[in-house]
């Protein structure tokens, strides 16, 4: 009976085993036919649009080769060969397939060009696909299988933009990862509300993202923190009394520090240190670049007018306005046309050997690029030939923002004085005055010596000189005493003389005398430049026609009819950016991707685009600027950004560490009404910014946090190059910490300040120091900055070049950098004069050397490092001999030599500094005891001393 059971059960299980079987490979059919379905729908049928309907379509007339591939049946049919391209489950039978590999003897390689062929991805998707069965769903079962797949579609192959189009529509039809696109997302309203009651939204936000198991280091004392805050909010260490007065302070840590940094937004140091950030980001240079490199003499009134907006506060979305626009917002006011002269930062000249386009259409693609960079961190220039290769940013967006400034003209315009502006050191202009004087004399003596020379010429040539010699006795009587010569050859070119008559332009010249010429024509022109530093003028601009310039040799100034006179620019796609290689006319536009491709309306009138184009920079709905900008804070105060490239939020710059801070933070900046300070009080009192940089489980950070991005440590930071000298001068007593002005020139190395810089067709001028040494020292925001002559200390501590904006500051460590702290002739100065200051407030050796602690680390000495010092002192003072070697003086006057250029042959020239004659050295070393010069070796060391070059 059991038997029979088991048979009966066996038989059973036999007989549907085939329809299990059977269902088995059904449904692994129909799971591979809608496998081939969502392949026809998400690859091949956009690839038969994208490469094979134009030729192969519905449209019997445009049809080639009789072969219809808008439809499954055509290819079923095939073409004009007879055979079909399609077979079903075949790929390596199907021509569809074969032509499409390029491979094939029997069949033309399809699509016919090189730069269409397909990938070996998309080759296997149409092999896939066939090998598939080939299905074909007709249009609404397409949408469906689309509709039911996007949000998985889309993690995988991206997502559109909507944007203004691009040149070709496979670029505008170009998708996108998600996570490239984060920056033109809206600004999410970030939820806070489950912190701790006291706790810092920052603090909370930080912790959410720590690496499990990592601990945070702890607070850092007051004397790190006052020090971090005072260099990061002033760029200067804090005194002594400071120091004491916040350690010793009653108050709960976080009261007491808070007060720290109210006091410090509150110092006028503020706005300077904050500048020097901005000044970075917007190329800040007192002189043109390129050949000619002509200094910029009024560029030093933008520059304060950044430390006065930031130390007011001024709303940042109004600070953007006002560079952008403050021209066309109030014409009137001296301060908004001041603000104008960050269109204006970039290198830029016009000399009469370039193509005035080419110069103009430079000016019109450096000022696109740096707004995309310093206010929406794009660098735009990328979009400049072609569409944007990463970017949703078409090369129509680019020449729409460019067709903004299209209206938009150079000039120096007049903008009287304000009351808060300093004008201390405009004495300093008789030396400028006694150089021109110099350049003049020089010229008249040479129009003295080429007229002897023209008396001789006609002698020689037998040529009767009674027109030329009465030309001249008219000339003279009507009072004219230079230049008598030229006027002479211009007189007689106008009476239709030939030049054969009369004296050539430099009759006679000896090499020197063609050099000592050019030098002096040339550095007469080079003095209009400078002369505008004590004008009334501002590095500015101007709405209105393009002037007919043919070279620019002397400041600009506004026209009488600047919306009348000149061309009207249409702006055009630059095929491949060439100046004169026009496309389409583009309208005034903006960055559509952020618009969702809808610009918003910018004026075509000659004035008001930039005002406008500001409005939608400084629109709350605009999610990269204050991204941008809170970015840029962060990275001020931390050392590194959230969003790791500041100057660039797309595809190629680094993702946020912490995006939800980074929103929370652009949205407490709008809410905050743009208020910058408001933000530095945010980002100061958060337990993440007060933490020690010494954490107690340093492996568990390198294991944990290997990119040092969880700041559960602060991390130290090396002085700017800036910060150093200010540091040091401070220390010593000897910094002028009055607000602006003109630049100042410290001394710099000699080989830098008279090497014979050559510009186009001349010498520049020497780097001359300021006579007085409290226009010498300076803070280091006020310095001189030449593009083609970096101060040296400067350069060799990584202060970035005014040609390129620099997102942030770099930090190597190379070899120059011992000779210029330790070796270099500012440090041994700064080292006497501190040396010399300690020893008169103190009146022993060992409170000495505590002095030297408290002012250049903040703290006494231990009992060691006093005894070390102690050492050291009286084993320099053993060495030093009574004799003292002084630092050099500068020069009064320094020879040049050079070929000249119409000669070939050398020539020299002596180039008298006037200033250095009423030069008034620093401390020297005669003027002090060998004890006080051993001190200054000491002094020495604590300057190169990682305590006092970085902030922990």
């Amino acid at each position: 009976m059991a038997f029979s059971r088991q048979v009966r059960f066996l038989i059973c299980l036999l007989a549907t085993f085939p329809l299990a079987v059977s269902s088995a490979v059904h449904a692994e059919d129909k799971e591979a036919g809608e496998a081939a379905e969502r392949l026809f729908v998400r690859r091949v049928w956009p690839l038969l649009n994208e490469k094979c309907l134009a030729c192969h379509g519905d449209d019997v007339e445009t049809r080639e080769g009789g072969l219809d591939l808008s439809q499954r049946a055509g290819l079923l049919q095939g073409g004009d060969s007879g055979e079909p391209a399609l077979i079903p489950n075949q790929a390596e039978e199907s021509s569809l397939y074969l032509a499409a590999t390029w491979k094939h003897d029997l069949w033309s390689p399809m699509p016919p060009k090189e730069a269409e062929k397909l990938t070996p991805e998309q080759l296997s998707w149409v092999k896939d696909w066939i090998n598939g069965g080939a299905p074909w769903p007709d249009a609404t079962e397409r949408e469906e299988i689309a509709a039911a797949n996007e949000g998985k579609w889309s993690a995988e192959d991206g997502i559109p933009m909507q944007t203004s189009g691009g040149l070709s529509d496979d670029w505008t039809n170009r998708k996108y990862r998600p996570e490239d696109l984060w920056a033109y997302q809206p600004v999410q309203q970030v939820d806070v509300s489950e912190r701790g009651a006291e706790q810092n939204p920052i603090d909370w936000l930080v912790e959410r993202q720590l690496p499990a198991g990592l601990p945070t280091a702890d607070r850092a004392d007051r004397l790190t923190l006052i020090r971090r805050a005072s260099f990061d909010l002033t760029g200067l260490p804090p005194s002594p009394a400071e120091i004491e007065q916040f350690v010793k302070d009653p108050r709960s840590d976080q009261a007491a520090f808070g007060a720290v940094v109210e006091r410090l937004l509150a110092s006028p140091h503020y706005g300077e240190r904050m500048a020097q950030h901005w000044l970075d980001v917007v190329r800040y240079a007192d002189s043109s670049g390129f050949a000619n490199d002509y200094e910029r003499g009024n560029a030093w009134r933008y520059r304060d007018y950044v430390t006065r907006a930031f130390n007011e506060d001024k709303p940042y979305d109004q600070f953007v306005r006002e560079q952008l626009a403050g021209d066309e917002l109030d014409a009137d006011d001296p301060e908004l046309l001041v603000a104008t002269g960050f269109l204006r930062m970039g290198p830029w000249e016009l000399t009469g050997m370039e193509v005035p386009k080419v110069a103009r259409q430079r000016f019109l693609d450096d000022v696109t690029n740096s707004v995309g960079e310093t206010f929406l961190a794009h660098a735009l220039q990328c979009a400049r030939c072609h569409d944007h290769k990463f970017d949703p940013v078409p090369t129509r967006d680019y020449y729409g923002i460019q067709a903004v400034f299209a209206t938009t003209q150079l000039a120096e315009r007049t903008a009287e004085f304000l009351p808060e502006e300093n004008r201390t050191g405009f004495d300093e202009k008789r030396y400028l005055e006694m150089r021109r004087a110099e350049y003049k004399q020089i010229l008249q003596t040479l129009d003295e010596v080429l007229l002897d020379n023209a008396a001789a010429w006609f002698a020689e040539n037998d040529i009767s000189p009674k027109l030329w010699n009465e030309i001249l006795a008219d000339l003279r009587a009507r009072g004219k005493t230079t230049g008598l010569f030229g006027a002479v050859r211009n007189e007689m070119r106008k009476r239709d003389i030939p030049e054969s008559q009369f004296p050539s332009r430099h009759v006679g010249f000896t090499p020197d005398q063609f050099g000592l010429e050019r030098v002096a024509r040339k550095g007469l022109s080079r003095l209009d430049w400078e002369f505008d530093r004590y004008r009334p003028f501002a590095l500015a601009v101007y709405s209105g026609r393009t002037p007919n310039l043919k070279a620019v040799y002397s400041p600009l100034r506004m026209p009488q009819n600047a919306m009348k006179k000149g061309e009207l620019e249409e702006t055009c796609i630059l095929t491949g950016g060439d100046p004169f290689a026009n496309g389409t006319p583009v309208d005034p536009s903006v960055l559509s991707v952020v618009d969702g491709g809808n610009s918003p309306d910018i004026p075509d009138t000659i004035s008001g685009r930039r005002k406008a184009f500001a409005e939608w920079i400084t629109s709350s709905e605009n999610p990269l600027t204050p991204r941008v900008m809170v970015n840029r804070l962060w990275l001020w105060h931390f050392g590194q950004p959230i969003a790791g490239n500041p100057n660039n939020f797309g595809a190629t710059g680094k993702k946020p560490t912490h995006p939800e801070l980074l929103d929370w933070l652009a949205s407490e900046l709008i809410d905050s009404g743009w208020s910058v300070k408001a933000m530095h009080r945010l980002i100061m009192n958060s337990e993440a910014y007060c933490r020690s940089s010494a954490h107690p489980i340093p492996s568990a950070v390198g294991e944990l946090d290997p990119l040092g991005v969880s700041y559960a440590v602060f991390q130290p930071r090396r002085l700017t190059a800036e910060e150093m000298r200010d540091a040091m001068l401070a220390i010593t007593g000897e910094l002028n910490t009055s607000l602006g002005g003109i630049p100042c020139r410290p001394e710099i190395n000699a080989e830098a300040a008279l090497q014979p810089r050559q510009v186009m067709g001349a010498f520049a001028s020497a780097w001359i120091p300021n006579p007085k040494p409290e226009d010498r020292h300076r803070r280091s925001l006020y310095v001189l900055r030449l593009r083609g002559l970096p101060v040296p200390a400067f350069d060799v501590f990584n202060a970035p070049s005014p040609d390129f904006s620099c997102e942030f500051r770099q930090a190597s460590t190379v070899t120059p950098q011992v000779f210029t702290l330790f070796n270099g002739l500012s440090s041994h100065r700064r080292a006497l004069v501190l040396a010399n200051r300690v020893l008169q407030e103190t009146d022993s050796d060992a409170a000495a050397i505590s002095r030297c602690f408290e002012l250049t680390y903040g703290r006494l000495p231990s009992e060691e490092e006093r005894q070390l010092c102690l050492a050291h002192w009286r084993d320099m003072e053993r060495q030093l001999t009574d004799e003292a070697v002084d630092f050099p003086l500068p020069p009064t006057e320094v020879t040049r030599d050079a070929v000249e250029e119409n000669t070939g042959q050398p020539f020299s020239f002596a180039e008298t500094l006037h200033s250095n004659a009423d030069f008034i050295p620093d401390l020297q070393p005669s003027e002090t005891d060998r004890h006080t010069r051993a001190l200054a070796d000491v002094c020495l060391a604590l300057f190169n001393s990682n305590e006092f070059v970085y902030v922990y």
